[in-house]
């Protein structure tokens, strides 16, 4: 499964940005999709993931109610709509897939078998 994270920049706080995750190889539909972060000097954390067959959402504490994941089938693709952006929301974001990640691995970054590269946002204040 490859993964490829685009739609990073520079925002002023309060903006919005919308990040892609394109995926190949694999059964999309199947997948968990997650997206973590990482900023500089910090380890990577769990932003929010979204499970295949169903499509539930899982969100950390620091972004739920003003990031949303959401995802197109279809388009082999997931998204992560970013609103109110802080500057502590400054990071490498990257994608992650996995096809059976159990449910109480599904904040723990090292648990997700494929990786993307990241795309880096950067918020000003």
């Amino acid at each position: 499964v490859q993964l490829q994270a685009y739609g990073g920049g520079l925002v002023q706080a309060g903006g919005s940005l919308r990040l892609s995750c394109t995926t190949s190889g694999g059964t999309f539909r199947r997948q968990t999709i997650g997206w973590c972060r990482q900023a500089p000097g910090k380890d990577r954390e769990f932003v929010a993931a979204i499970r295949g067959n169903g499509g539930t959402t899982h969100y950390s504490d620091t972004v739920k109610g003003r990031f949303t994941i959401s995802r197109d089938n279809a388009k082999s693709t997931v998204y992560l709509l970013m609103n109110s952006l802080k500057p502590e929301d400054t990071a490498d974001y990257y994608c992650a897939a996995d096809p059976s990640i159990i449910l109480s691995w599904i904040r723990m970054p090292h648990q997700y078998e494929y990786w993307g590269q990241g795309t880096l946002v950067t918020v000003s204040s």
